[in-house]
C-alpha cells in the first residue's frame, strides 16, 4: 500500500521535470558516503535508471562496498549482500526446495537473490559454479529451482564488486557474465583533499549510516520508465552501431562488443539524457557512456598484448575515429 503522497504518475507523465530533482536527492545522499567520487556516483544511478546490473572492479579499500551499501540505503530497497568466498554455494545465491513434513511437499525457501538490490561482494573470489548461478537472475530477473521459476521483485538491480585479477584468491569472470553487467566502473584511489574529507566525516560515525532513505521502488520503476521513453533519432541510431562494429573489425581485438552491449548502450545513453534534462539522446551522451558499457565486453588479441595496449586504448581510438553525426 502507498501513501498518496508518495505515489507518483505513471511514466507518460513522469520526464524529465520530475525525475531531475529526484536523482539529485539521491545522488547528494549517496555523496554523504562516498567522497570525491560524484561522476561514479551518477553513472551508477544512471545504469540503475538505464535498468542495468553494475560491475565495481578495483583494489580493496577504496570504496567499492561503501557505494554498493550506501545505494541500497539511499533507495530504500529490499536489499541482500554475499560475500562470495570460495565457500560459498550456488543455492546460497538462488535459494533451495526443503521437503515439508507437515505439507508432505517441497518448499522453496529463498536464495540472496531474492531481493530488490543484490549486493555481490567480491564476486570473482567465489567458484566458477557460484558465479554462473548469477547468470539467469541478472538476464532474466528470476531464478529456476528444480525446473520451477520464481520471479524477482521489480525493479532488480546487482551491484558487484571484484579485486583485480592477479589479486590472492581471484578468478576470471567468463566472459558471457561479464557481458551482463551494463557497466563496469573503477573507484581509483582519492585525491587529497578528498581523503582528508573522508577522514573528517568518521568522527565517531559511519557516514553509511547518515544515508536517508530517499526513494522507494515505485520513484525507481518511474524513472525507468521516463528513461524508456526517451527518443533516440535514426541517425544517432546509426552512430550507436558504427561504433559497435567498429569493435568487431578492428586489428587489435578478437572479441567485439556483443548486441547485448549495443542494447545497453542505447539504455545508458538514454538515461544519461534524462538526468541532462532532454527527451532525446545526442551523440555527446553516447560518447560519455560508450567506455563504461563497452571496454569489459572486448578482448584484446595477442598482437595488443605485445603492444601492451590495453582495451580502454581501444575504445578510445574507435570513439575518435568513428564520426559522429551532426544532429
Amino acid at each position: 500500500m502507498v501513501d498518496n503522497k508518495n505515489a507518483y504518475p505513471q511514466s507518460s507523465a513522469f520526464g524529465a521535470a520530475e525525475v531531475v530533482p529526484e536523482a539529485k536527492r539521491i545522488l547528494s545522499e549517496i555523496k554523504k558516503a562516498v567522497i570525491g567520487k560524484d561522476d561514479i556516483i551518477l553513472k551508477v544511478l544512471i545504469c540503475i535508471i538505464a535498468k542495468g546490473h553494475i560491475l565495481i572492479e578495483d583494489i580493496p579499500g577504496v570504496g567499492k562496498t561503501t557505494l554498493a551499501v550506501a545505494f541500497s540505503r539511499a533507495l530504500n530497497l529490499k536489499h541482500n549482500r554475499v560475500q562470495f568466498t570460495p565457500d560459498v554455494l550456488p543455492s546460497d545465491v538462488t535459494g533451495f526446495s526443503m521437503y515439508n513434513k507437515q505439507t508432505d511437499s517441497f518448499e522453496y525457501k529463498e536464495g540472496a537473490a531474492m531481493c530488490n538490490l543484490f549486493l555481490a561482494d567480491e564476486i570473482n573470489r567465489t567458484s566458477s559454479k557460484t558465479q554462473s548461478a548469477l547468470l539467469e537472475v541478472m538476464e532474466e530477473g528470476a531464478v529456476t529451482v528444480d525446473s520451477v521459476t520464481h520471479k524477482c521483485p521489480k525493479p532488480y538491480i546487482v551491484i558487484a564488486t571484484q579485486n583485480p585479477i592477479g589479486s590472492v584468491g581471484t578468478q576470471l569472470l567468463p566472459e558471457s557474465q561479464l557481458d551482463r553487467f551494463m557497466i563496469r566502473l573503477t573507484m581509483g584511489y582519492p585525491d587529497i583533499n578528498s581523503e582528508i574529507n573522508i577522514i573528517k566525516s568518521r568522527k565517531g560515525v559511519n557516514p553509511v549510516d547518515t544515508v536517508c532513505a530517499c526513494a522507494d521502488s515505485q520513484k525507481i520503476i518511474a524513472m525507468q520508465q521516463a528513461a524508456d521513453n526517451i527518443h533516440i533519432d535514426d541517425r544517432v541510431l546509426k552512430y550507436i552501431a558504427d561504433l559497435v562494429n567498429a569493435t568487431r573489425n578492428h586489428p587489435m581485438l578478437k572479441l567485439g562488443v556483443s548486441p547485448r552491449g549495443t542494447v545497453a548502450l542505447a539504455q545508458a545513453s538514454k538515461a544519461l539524457a534524462l538526468l541532462r534534462s532532454r527527451d532525446y539522446v545526442i551523440p555527446d551522451d553516447v560518447k560519455t557512456m560508450f567506455g563504461d558499457v563497452c571496454t569489459h565486453r572486448i578482448v584484446v588479441n595477442s598482437k595488443a598484448r605485445i603492444a601492451s595496449i590495453t582495451p580502454a586504448q581501444v575504445i578510445e581510438e574507435i570513439k575518435c575515429s568513428v564520426p559522429s553525426p551532426r544532429i
